[in-house]
């Protein structure tokens, strides 16, 4: 960070996707590496829960305010996760929300209001220049719904949501990588070791306007 930052920012992976894509699964994974080598790490779990106990909808009943909510919640978490960690982990980050929303209104044929959207897109475009690395989980149909916790077992919306959450990311220009699943070995080593550059090299500013090529900086086909 530069001297005169207001606030200390720790290096930021956001992994997003459908749900049952093994983001969870990736995050602790990455987690339990980065904590053997003693890097202190904070993860932002998924808001879904909290949000239907504050009985706000959420999967195919989203709405514009359920949407803002969790991305609200989401962003205020993590900064909170930022004094406590050099690493900050999120299960979801703030386009994962858009991404549902605009499921939602597809599955309910619900045309957006263009402001709603243009609000949520710009809420999500500045906080997501927070993130250093972002990762993307492509839905394998053929993986089955996870069974750790209540699942929406609507297959359909699932796979919709895949297909919104990368055209979020498409459309706002938001650099990412892929996460297949059986690519996950990979994708660790991969993040363990841009996640130890950036620490090791903590002058490096995140600069979306730049022209230098950065890790996560590729779009996904």
């Amino acid at each position: 960070m530069s001297a005169d930052s207001e606030v200390f920012r720790p290096v930021t992976v956001a992994v997003m996707g459908t749900h049952s894509t093994g983001k969870t699964t990736f995050i602790n994974k990455l987690a339990g590496r980065l904590r053997r080598d003693r890097i202190e790490v904070e993860i932002v779990a998924d808001l879904g829960s909290l949000a239907l106990e504050a009985g706000l909808p959420i999967l195919a009943e989203h709405t514009w305010a359920s949407t803002l909510w969790i991305i609200a919640r989401g962003i205020s978490t993590e900064l909170e996760a930022w004094t406590r960690a050099d690493v900050v982990l999120i299960d979801r980050g703030a386009p994962d929300a858009l991404g549902y929303y605009e499921a939602a209104l597809e599955t309910r044929n619900h045309p957006a209001d263009p402001r709603h959207l243009k609000h949520l897109e710009e809420i999500v475009v500045g906080h997501s220049r927070h993130y250093d690395y972002v990762l993307r989980t492509v839905l394998n149909p053929e993986e089955p719904l996870g069974l750790s916790k209540p699942r929406d077992t609507d297959l359909e919306f699932r796979a919709l949501a895949d297909q919104h959450i990368e055209a979020v990311l498409q459309r706002l220009g938001i650099g990412h990588d892929t996460l297949t699943s059986d690519g996950h070995d990979r994708a660790l080593v991969d993040a363990t070791a841009f996640i130890k550059g950036r620490l090791a090299d903590s002058t490096t500013e995140l600069d979306w306007g730049d022209e230098t090529p950065k890790v996560g900086d590729t779009q996904a086909s």
